[in-house]
């Protein structure tokens, strides 16, 4: 007794059975995450560093060389990108797609560890890094604005409450705050002032850090008590700075406020941003790559309402720019594609049957093998994606062609006058082992790409596993399912009553259907040369039109986001280059086919000439394809004098570990700066004009001006001035130095010693900054240097 056999004699187990497959698979549909596309991201771990002040060419040759060095030493890394500008280095490690990204952030940690030594002792904190790839992009925007909140409050609430919170969530990468204002005190000391007293801006910063000293107090241990010692009166605003003593002069005080001016203000002056053209702060929540868009999304909505709860009333919070949004509605759109070929499939299986009886043997097999698909992939941790469901979609022509001759061979016997319950046995013996040949010959073509590798075989692995497992339950539910209810529902040859007029109708066009196919292969027959030569000029033909297809590895989506990143003159002003920000803006928000869009510049990470707009568009019904968007508006940028915008489709696959302002960068390496800089704008000209290809750039940046400080080694060594004393006072200066910590409860704030900004506009300054010597002499920097402005070489 095989098994067909079996689940003939024994309807009720065969039922059980069928019952059992449909629950775990309608169980396994509800526990499917959804997302875009198969887990197919690169294991990809960011590590940042800061140094603050160091030009690039110091981050990259004291920080990101020493760094990479380390990090090379790490097994499975395949791909190591870094980035170095003004005070931050960022390495991009990305590993083998096999490689455990726990493991891999753990390897990383112990490296970090093992060259810290060797980076540079000024570096105010380790190395960190997150689980992020620097080349994705957020996954949702919450932008946070106030009318009658000064913003580093509102900054306060979005660091201190909800970027941390959201940082927990699971699959959340990191919590990125554009357009941050974090408070600070600001003292804009002015150097005039100083030089009158005798005074350097070592010694300023010495007062205000041991004001801001947090140095333990200890406790009092009495015989039945304990007493802990707090000190109170330390300042915590620039009020209170203001009378803080720096030094003595001529017998009398030297007060803060004498030399400087004080002000309440944020860390980084130089960090803006923008949502739908309101002054706001923005947090990007961007993922971890091996997480799901969608469950991350659903989690941080679900905190908004607490959020709401624990902010005034005064701060808004908007959540804009959802990348879930779009991955819903595709996978809406093929889900109903999936129905819609079940039904087609349905439909023709009843125009060739043409009796409802025997259509409803395979439109069964199905459903159910559809079902119990979605439970094998819940078992294999899939999700429901594009991908997945394309197999799906794919395997509905498959999964009925084992019901269809299973059903066919019980009707012939059927025909020969056997009972239903004759025929099913005799029947499903006999054609049992070409369903398992048909079955298993299906699946084998699936093989190979099963056993793809690369980026490109994990792809495809969820979609040869989802058609291979819809094929075999297919195989199963014929043999078992599918002889029971051919048992059940056919009926006798002898009680057949005669069809209904549409049955007729449709017999007389199957038969003339089949008179045309008859007549036709008699002239193929006839004309057996000339047949042949088509067929071999049609492959011929299907060869060329092949080679002359376009190409590529992945086809660009239409989600309906774009980023934009900004460039200007790399010696633009923060406040020129917040204009003509304001002027991209404003031709984003004026385009039809813009719903939502966030606009920052922040000196922290990146250069200050470079901004970024991202930017929603409307439902697709609403609006032309993206590719087009950005056509229009390329044009619209032209005409913007001093800004470079460069726009790209935000894609759900991003291959590698590095940004850039195009779909495809590519890499140059060499030993120096010089022979980077010359071929890099030779191959930026040349890729320029090959036809078809926009907005080429390139990330390297040595336009600027610079100012050389020329030393006289001999003077400085007989003086006992050092370079790195130089260098000290040269930041001091020129530089925005952190030299005190404000603690409070909710969050540390940092004073800032900052010079008058009409000095730091003038070259001529330079020969007021005064350096200390060994022995604590002032000496002024023209003493022992001269000055020469050039361009960067």
């Amino acid at each position: 007794m095989n098994i067909s056999e079996f689940c003939i004699r024994r309807p009720v187990f065969t039922i059980l059975l069928m019952l059992a497959i449909v629950t775990g698979g309608v169980a396994g549909y509800h526990n499917l995450s959804v997302s875009a596309l198969p887990r197919v991201d690169y294991p990809t771990i960011s590590v940042s560093a800061t140094l603050p002040g160091a030009s690039p060419e110091i981050m990259s040759l004291s920080v990101a060389t020493p760094l990479e060095r380390q990090f090379a030493t790490i097994s499975g890394v395949t791909s190591m990108t870094s980035t170095s500008f003004l005070g931050n280095t960022q390495v991009a490690l990305q590993f083998d797609l096999n490689r455990d990204l726990d493991g891999a952030a753990l390897d990383v940690q112990t490296a970090i560890s093992a060259v810290q030594s060797r980076l540079p002792r000024q570096m105010p904190s380790p190395p960190s890094f997150k689980k992020v790839n620097p080349a994705d992009q957020p996954i949702l925007y919450i932008g946070m604005t106030s009318d009658s909140l000064p913003m580093s409050k509102v900054n306060e609430y979005a660091d201190t409450i909800i970027a941390q919170q959201i940082a927990t969530i699971n699959g959340v990468a990191q919590v990125l705050i554009y357009g941050a204002q974090e408070y600070a005190v600001r003292v804009r000391v002015n150097p005039a002032s100083l030089a009158a007293r005798s005074l350097s801006f070592e010694s300023v910063a010495a007062a205000i850090a041991s004001a801001t000293s947090i140095t333990p107090t200890g406790v009092i241990s009495g015989k039945n008590q304990l007493f802990n010692i707090e000190v109170v009166g330390q300042p915590k605003n620039a009020e209170a700075f203001e009378s803080l003593i720096i030094s003595y002069h001529n017998n009398a005080p030297v007060r803060l406020q004498d030399i400087a001016t004080l002000e309440d203000s944020v860390l980084d002056n130089r960090s803006i941003g923008f949502m739908n053209g309101k002054r706001s702060i923005i947090l990007a929540i961007q993922r971890q790559p091996d997480a799901n868009t969608v469950d991350v999304v659903d989690n941080i909505r679900k905190l908004l309402p607490i959020f709401r709860s624990q902010i005034p009333e005064s701060v808004e919070l908007v959540p804009f720019l959802d990348r879930s949004i779009s991955i819903r509605e595709s996978i809406k759109d093929v889900e109903f594609t999936l129905i819609l070929s079940i039904c087609l499939v349905i439909l023709v299986i009843f125009l060739f049957l043409r009796k409802a009886s025997a259509t409803a043997v395979p439109a069964i097999a199905v459903p159910l093998s559809i079902i119990a698909t979605y439970g094998c992939m819940a078992l294999l941790g899939f999700s429901l994606n594009n991908i997945s469901l394309l197999a799906i979609t794919l395997s509905v022509g498959f999964v009925v062609d084992d019901a269809i001759v299973m059903l066919e061979n019980i009707v012939r016997y059927i025909e020969t006058g056997l009972t239903p319950f004759e025929a099913a046995i005799t029947g499903a013996r006999e054609i049992s082992f070409t369903i398992l040949s048909i079955t298993f010959s299906l699946v084998a073509a699936f093989i190979p790409v099963l056993f793809m590798g690369g980026i490109v075989g994990r792809i495809f692995n969820e979609f040869a596993v989802t058609i291979s497992a819809a094929i075999l339950i297919s195989g199963v539910i014929s043999l078992t399912l599918t002889p029971l209810m051919c048992r059940l529902m056919l009926k006798p040859q002898a009680y057949e009553t005669h069809s209904h007029w549409i049955m007729e109708y449709l017999n007389n066009s199957f038969e003339k259907l089949l008179a045309f196919y008859e007549k036709t292969l008699k002239i193929v027959f006839n004309y057996r040369r000339e047949t042949l030569f088509l067929t071999l000029g049609t492959f011929l033909v299907t060869l060329f039109l092949y080679y002359i297809a376009p190409k590529g590895f992945f086809p660009l989506e239409d989600n309906g986001f774009i980023v934009a990143q900004t460039q200007a003159a790399q010696d633009i002003s923060f406040d020129a280059m917040v204009a003509k920000q304001k002027e991209v803006e404003a031709i984003v928000a004026a385009d039809p086919a813009v719903e939502n869009y966030s606009s920052s510049i922040s000196s922290s990470r990146g250069s200050l000439n470079e901004g970024r707009v991202f930017f929603s568009l409307k439902p697709k019904g609403d609006r032309a394809a993206v590719l087009d968007v950005i056509q229009r508006l390329r044009q619209k940028f032209a005409n913007l004098e001093g800004m470079n915008v460069f726009m790209q489709p935000v894609q759900n696959l991003s291959i590698g570990g590095k940004s850039s302002r195009g779909l495809y960068q590519y890499t140059l390496q060499g030993s120096g700066l010089k022979d980077l800089q010359y071929y890099g704008e030779l191959l930026e000209t040349k890729i320029a004009n090959i036809p078809g290809i926009v907005d080429v750039s390139t990330d390297l940046q040595l336009k600027s001006l610079q100012v050389l400080v020329i030393v006289d080694k001999d003077k400085a060594e007989s003086l006992g001035v050092t370079f790195e004393a130089i260098r000290t006072a040269l930041y001091n200066a020129y530089g925005s130095a952190e030299v005190g910590s404000l603690y409070t409860p909710v969050n540390e704030y940092q004073v800032i010693l900052d010079v008058e900004a009409q000095y730091q506009k003038n070259l001529d300054s330079l020969q007021d900054v005064y350096v200390r010597s060994s022995n604590g002499t002032l000496i002024e920097l023209d003493a022992i240097a001269k000055f020469k402005l050039v361009n960067a070489p």
